[in-house]
């Protein structure tokens, strides 16, 4: 006689006890260890550059040549820089510049992306070719070329840094929304959708936006962490958020002298501590994300 087992298997388990698609993934992502820490990480640092400088309340404009490159004492806990300025006051509010670029610049990339990845997946034929050769033209340019080129007729400003690192950088959730809803068009709820007479705008909005939006959520975390690195990078090389507004990455550029690198490891490490720890986190709440909406790619 055939013995029918009793046991099911973890992933069976919140599906037999009635939990929905999303609450699943969220059981999935609180299993993934460093996507929690990085979540953690993450909010410590969003808090920090939020509430910082309203606690913290140093000007970290103020100039003083009296406090010029002094270590950390009563005062002044992290030291000062070559201005005399705070540069904990300078790294909470630099934080607040830093993310707010990674974050819009990457949300615009990925809303740029989703729309014409959803586009061309969806009406396919000469659309998605024409799509597809512009991200290989975008891919094909070096976005540190670009916005320096753009930084030099324009002048570097914040909005142009946020406005070029999001256009530069949508090729990446095109790629992967114009692939899944290739797949998603083949599917027999979208046939059936269209054989009731539905229109092209309300399939794309009811039913292809929604459905890659949690891949696309994972797109974004990616983004973000890019874009940090970019502005970073940017604002190293003296063409980023223009002084005296901190950024992470200014305060490393100030920092460029053997004998401060040497030292005076106070006026470079804090920031880049805090660039290194974000881009960790983002890219673990990445991971677990991946892992949530897609269990096939948990490693």
């Amino acid at each position: 006689m055939m013995t029918v087992s009793t046991h099911a298997s973890a992933q069976d388990l919140p599906v037999a006890r009635g939990f929905s698609p999303r609450a699943l993934a969220w059981r999935r992502f609180r299993a993934h260890r460093l996507a929690m820490a990085g979540l953690v990480v993450l909010a410590v640092l969003v808090l920090a550059s939020a509430l910082g400088p309203l606690l913290y309340r140093t000007d970290p404009n103020a100039v003083d040549p009296l406090l010029y490159r002094q270590p950390p004492g009563a005062g002044h806990p992290l030291g000062t820089d070559s201005a005399g300025r705070d540069v904990l006051a300078r790294l909470l509010a630099g934080g607040r510049v830093s993310l707010t670029i990674g974050l819009v610049a990457a949300a615009l990339a990925t809303v740029i992306g989703v729309g014409l990845g959803v586009t061309a997946g969806y009406l396919r034929g000469r659309i998605e070719a024409a799509l597809s050769r512009i991200a290989e033209v975008f891919q094909s340019f070096p976005t540190l070329i670009v916005i320096i080129v753009a930084a030099a007729f324009l002048g570097p400003n914040l909005w142009l840094l946020i406005g070029s690192l999001g256009f530069m950088q949508w090729t990446q959730a095109f790629r992967l929304t114009r692939g899944l809803t290739l797949s998603l068009r083949e599917q027999d709820s979208i046939e059936a959708v269209e054989g009731l007479g539905a229109s092209s705008w309300r399939i794309v909005r009811k039913h292809l936006v929604p459905a890659v939006l949690p891949q696309a959520a994972v797109s974004f975390t990616l983004l973000t962490a890019t874009v940090i690195m970019t502005e970073a990078a940017l604002s190293f090389l003296g063409l980023g958020v223009p002084p005296p507004t901190a950024t992470w990455g200014g305060m490393i550029n100030e920092a460029q002298q053997l004998r401060i690198l040497g030292s005076m490891p106070w006026m470079w490490a804090p920031p880049g501590i805090a660039i290194a720890l974000t881009v960790l986190a983002v890219n673990f709440v990445g991971d677990g994300l991946r892992d949530a909406v897609d269990p096939r790619q948990t490693r």
